[in-house]
């Protein structure tokens, strides 16, 4: 048995690496998603580190297209509540060159006010997302939530 990689070792090497590489950062983009939502709350800057430009995202109460869409939607979470906690994980990511598709489960509390943590509205469920490769990294230009179960009082005239 030879310790001399050849060519296609190397070749096959590489594109697993590559791969892999790839799955790492799309499952970072689905947790930078996540962890801007709770963290930066009171800023729009993050959305471009996450979305395209043209990003339409899909939830049980609406739909909301770019970035300005986005920032808009971002607006009337922020009204409605004062803390979020989202997680989102078991990422199953389908990778096509410079594009991909995730499927995960998310969950996620909103608080409306710190003084009262038991006043809070929760959600369960599953996202389908697309994303793609940009000069500037992965980002997220679908995603769908499907809800599976809910907890608590809504906002007025949502979800």
């Amino acid at each position: 048995m030879s310790l001399t990689a050849t060519t296609d070792d190397l070749a096959v090497l590489s594109r697993r690496v590559a791969e892999l590489t790839d799955r790492v950062e799309i499952a970072e983009l689905c947790d930078r998603y996540t962890a801007n939502l709770d963290k930066n709350r009171g800023s729009d800057d993050w959305l471009p580190s996450v979305f395209t430009e043209d990003a339409h995202l899909t939830f049980p109460m609406g739909e909301y297209k770019g970035l300005a869409g986005l920032a808009a939607f971002q607006q009337m979470a922020r009204t409605t509540f004062e803390r979020t906690h989202h997680i989102s994980a078991n990422y199953a990511i389908r990778l096509d060159g410079d594009r991909a598709e995730v499927a995960a489960h998310l969950t996620a509390v909103h608080v409306r006010r710190r003084e009262e943590p038991d006043g809070h509205f929760a959600i369960g469920g599953h996202y389908d997302a697309e994303v793609v490769r940009t000069p500037q990294g992965w980002r997220i230009s679908r995603f769908v939530f499907d809800l599976v179960w809910r907890a608590g009082e809504p906002p007025a005239g949502k979800v």
